[in-house]
């Protein structure tokens, strides 16, 4: 009898256990930090005489925020928004993929999931260790250029991702 009690109340703690474990807490960037990023990117590339779009999405890829400069064209719309996403999905700079997909021709296939884009531009935005959004911009004469604009608007709110 006692044994099957304590079978029983280890059974339930497992149940509790397990049943608890369903509910994630997780990290993501608000609303103003996506916003003040998007704008910083494009502020970034307009020190530089480039008319951008800068997207910013959470860690599931969801638009955020986008900032299309005055003259950017309407083709930068749709990059930003995508490398943004590719950055977030895949955790990585998009340059760090479009280098990888180019040397190792078994991961060409990346390039073809829908909503990728594997050109440069597209870095993501860490709290600490952990990916909580990711920033895009695209309309620079070069992919290195537009990540060189996310990268400086990520390091002016370094001290708000903690």
């Amino acid at each position: 009898m006692i044994k099957s009690l304590l079978l029983a109340a280890t059974a339930t703690v497992a149940l509790a256990s397990a049943a608890s474990a369903q509910v994630l807490t997780e990290k993501n960037i608000s609303a103003n930090l996506a916003v003040e990023i998007a704008q910083g990117a494009v502020a970034a590339c307009a020190a530089d005489k480039y008319n951008v779009t800068a997207a910013v999405v959470d860690r599931a890829g969801v638009l955020r925020a986008m900032v299309r400069a005055d003259n950017a064209g309407p083709h930068t719309v749709a990059a930003a928004r995508d490398k943004a996403f590719t950055s977030a999905s895949a955790r990585n700079a998009t340059s760090a993929i479009a280098d990888t997909v180019q040397k190792n021709p078994a991961a060409a296939g990346i390039a073809r999931i829908e909503g990728f884009l594997v050109l440069g531009g597209g870095l993501p935005i860490k709290a600490g260790d952990v990916v909580i959004g990711a920033v895009g911009v695209g309309g620079a004469p070069g992919g290195h250029l537009d990540e060189a604009c996310a990268a400086k608007a990520i390091e002016k709110v370094a001290g708000q991702l903690k």
